[in-house]
């Protein structure tokens, strides 16, 4: 295999950065070019919706890298600008200012935007969390006493929830889901995670799906649900999920279904490569595609990609992990916590606020979930025999 002699990342979030440092750190001499849509040097997503949020850190904080670090890399950087398109066969992306870069490899990095729902676009006091930015806007709103709803009963909803609460807001969240985080870790665990939110003073409307928003001269007032209520709101959070960013590859060629689906090498097409949430990609153990949205497979995505770049020949098979904090509990899952899984808790206690949990689907161990245990959690993490029938060893 020829080693390229230039690389273009598309997207200067975690898995891009991840991807150019592991380059480097394998002996990558090339010309590496990083494409950003964002002013902001790389930095993390997840003390957005908690530390950020709540004002405990300034933006400066959550810089992955300091500015020396970025250039000992010896990389071009160039943010604020979007790519608009792809010319596979030719591995050239115009850009939003016309543009045209060239590479011998393209890492499609470009994570994920927020789902919206009807009638919020234009909507004053209705905000997303994805970008730092998003993160400072909701951060300026929120204040003691403010009426705020969380649309959304997922991780990154139920975080924001727990950040306004302490910061002494008049939080409500609501969501079709029956209890926070439901689909991600289960009735169990879920009903101990509506017994902790609603401990803090968080009203939970949930079971029903949002149909509409109550507005005032173009600002909002409330959220309408399915039961026929209107929550009442000075200000709104929608967390619905989110959608990969590939806009930008209509017509490229590439086959784009909930991402960019790439083989189990993370490979789009020739010289073609995807990491972190916009990717889609074949998990050999599992057998299936798929698509992981969360910080941890940012970056060992990326460390898989540039691996592939240089020649390495591995499938990437990770063992899924996620974490989320929320008041005083933190909450680690490794592997996959299916719908229907038996549970069993395997330490500690759920009455004494700290356990873990063993997820099993068909006689196989799919995954554990730490609630306050990290260490032991983590331990068990070597039970995890589902993959393949493989024990995981990552």
């Amino acid at each position: 295999m020829t080693i390229p002699g230039e690389v273009l990342v598309v997207g200067a979030s975690a898995s891009g950065l991840a991807t150019v440092e592991t380059l480097r750190r394998k002996g990558y001499q090339g010309r590496i070019t990083v494409l950003g849509d964002e002013p902001h040097a790389p930095y993390d997503r997840p003390p957005l919706s908690k530390q950020v949020l709540s004002g405990s850190w300034e933006p400066d904080r959550t810089q992955l890298r300091a500015p020396d670090l970025l250039d000992d890399l010896g990389v071009t950087f160039m943010l604020g600008e979007s790519a608009v398109a792809l010319d596979v066969g030719e591995r050239t992306v115009r850009t939003e200012s016309g543009r045209t870069l060239r590479a011998d490899a393209v890492v499609i990095a470009t994570g994920a935007r927020p789902r919206t729902l009807p009638g919020q676009d234009g909507l004053s006091g209705v905000h997303a969390l994805r970008t730092l930015d998003d993160s400072l806007g909701l951060r300026k709103e929120l204040a003691p006493g403010v009426r705020l709803v969380v649309v959304g009963e997922g991780v990154l909803g139920a975080e924001i929830a727990a950040t306004a609460s302490a910061l002494g807001a008049d939080v409500t969240m609501t969501g079709p889901q029956a209890a926070p985080m439901a689909a991600q870790v289960g009735p169990l665990v879920a009903d101990l995670l509506a017994q902790l939110h609603t401990g803090h003073g968080v009203r939970l409307r949930l079971g029903t799906g949002v149909v509409g928003f109550g507005h005032d001269a173009g600002r909002v007032t409330g959220v309408r649900v399915g039961t026929g209520e209107t929550l009442p709101a000075d200000l709104v959070v929608v967390a619905v999920g989110a959608i990969p960013s590939t806009g930008w590859l209509t017509g490229s060629g590439l086959r784009l279904d909930n991402g960019v689906v790439c083989d189990s090498r993370c490979r789009a097409a020739d010289g073609i490569y995807a990491a972190g949430d916009v990717a889609r990609w074949h998990h050999d153990w599992l057998g299936s595609l798929v698509r992981l949205e969360n910080r941890t497979n940012a970056t060992e995505q990326a460390a898989a990609v540039a691996g592939a770049i240089l020649g390495d020949d591995a499938p990437y098979t990770p063992v899924p992990y996620f974490w989320s904090d929320q008041y005083d509990v933190k909450i680690q899952v490794h592997g996959f916590l299916p719908a229907g899984a038996e549970v069993d808790i395997v330490e500690g206690d759920v009455t004494d606020g700290r356990f873990v949990a063993r997820y099993r689907a068909d006689g196989e161990v799919t995954g554990i979930l730490g609630w306050k245990m990290p260490k032991q959690a983590r331990l068990r993490r070597a039970e995890i025999t589902a993959l393949g029938g493989r024990t995981p060893t990552q």
